[in-house]
């Protein structure tokens, strides 16, 4: 049985006519850059994520440099961040003036802690990102201590964490709080394979701060309020509102998918416990993940790939080189060896089908060709 690394289709096929009808509202209203649909969907994003704040934008990579850009950094500020992440990340920030740092990653989680970030710090350092990969909040209670300390601003990469969050140690009833809101700023992108994913590019600014959501709402429009007046230099970041509604419309569905992504990551954690070749995933207590990806870490990665792929199994490797080690980066002075379990990650992880409408079939016939895999 071959089975997709992600089928689009599916989604489409279930929210049809709420999907062509929102397409449909905005052809008719010919209002197709910001405006009422756009000013709605951050409402909702706002209202979903119990943030005050929210800002969208052209894209998820436009999110993390609309904030960056809006901290005015001077010369030789420094940004700290996981080198084990995608490429937006860090190109944001030395687009946006700062000086990338890169941290090591918790092998176990896949995400920066307050440890490997601390070992990165230095007396220039303005800003940190932790990254929430594959759908799980970095430990953010930790990060904002720390950086509270030290007088950092903490944007959170929450691009692939639509709908993840984490225990805040209240012991109340609002003890989870949601991945945009644990930090002093998060970015989001709902670029198509996200868990809120729109037909093309799109991205979002979440924030408690009113003064930083007015100043990147001007700077998605080259940097003013009012036409033709501009208070700062800004560029054209702004969400189209074709995105905005698909995403409005995909928006109330969001829980249940994540509920399937997790029953499907639960089975593969079942199916491949007793495999000593394959190291699934960990969750820590108080913290909900989403799964945007269902990431392994495996011996014989490639060998293994190149077997699941022979029987129409797909699979997504994120990500095969640090940042640290990109070429671009060169300068920064990066080197083989610097960040150890970022490099050994890259070397392991393999990503699995798990998107919502995978069957429990499906997730059987992966794990099972990996078992035969391994057996063989």
């Amino acid at each position: 049985m071959a089975v997709p690394f992600l089928d689009l289709t599916l989604q489409y096929r279930h929210l049809k006519t709420e999907l062509d009808e929102a397409v449909a509202r905005v052809v008719a209203s010919q209002r197709f850059i910001l405006g009422p649909e756009v000013e709605a969907l951050e409402a909702e994003v706002a209202d979903y994520l119990g943030v005050a704040h929210a800002v969208g934008v052209a894209s998820g990579t436009d999110a993390l440099l609309l904030v960056l850009k809006a901290l005015e950094p001077e010369p030789g500020d420094e940004v700290i961040l996981p080198a084990f992440t995608f490429f937006a990340t860090a190109g944001a920030a030395w687009n946006a003036g700062f000086r990338p740092v890169f941290c090591d990653v918790e092998e176990d989680t896949f995400n920066v802690s307050a440890e490997t970030l601390r070992a990165a710090w230095t007396e220039r350092t303005r800003a940190v990102i932790p990254v929430h990969l594959y759908g799980q909040t970095a430990p953010m209670t930790e990060i904002r201590r720390l950086a509270r300390e030290r007088g950092a601003f903490v944007l959170e990469d929450a691009a692939q964490a639509m709908g993840a969050r984490q225990r805040t140690g209240r012991g109340d009833d609002e003890d989870w709080a949601m991945a945009g809101n644990l930090g002093d700023a998060g970015a989001f992108s709902f670029f198509p394979t996200k868990n809120l994913g729109g037909f093309g590019d799109g991205g979002m600014v979440t924030t408690a701060d009113q003064a930083l959501a007015e100043k990147v709402a001007k700077l998605r429009v080259h940097g003013g309020k009012q036409m033709y007046h501009h208070e700062m230099v800004g560029t054209n970041s702004r969400l189209d509102a074709l995105q905005a509604a698909v995403l409005r419309a995909k928006l109330p569905h969001l829980d249940h998918w994540a509920r399937a992504r997790r029953t499907n990551a639960a089975l593969y954690d079942e199916l491949l416990a007793d495999l000593p070749e394959v190291r699934t995933p960990a969750t820590p207590p108080g913290h909900y993940h989403v799964y945007n990806q269902y990431t392994l870490r495996v011996e014989r990665r490639d060998e293994l790939r190149d077997h699941l792929g022979e029987k129409g199994i797909g699979t997504g490797l994120y990500y095969p080189l640090g940042l640290h080690l990109q070429a671009c980066f060169a300068e920064l002075g990066g080197r083989e060896g610097d960040l150890p379990v970022t490099e050994r990650l890259s070397r392991e992880v393999l990503s699995l089908p798990v998107f919502p409408e995978l069957t429990q079939d499906q997730v059987r016939e992966v794990a099972g060709a990996l078992r035969e895999f391994y057996r063989s």
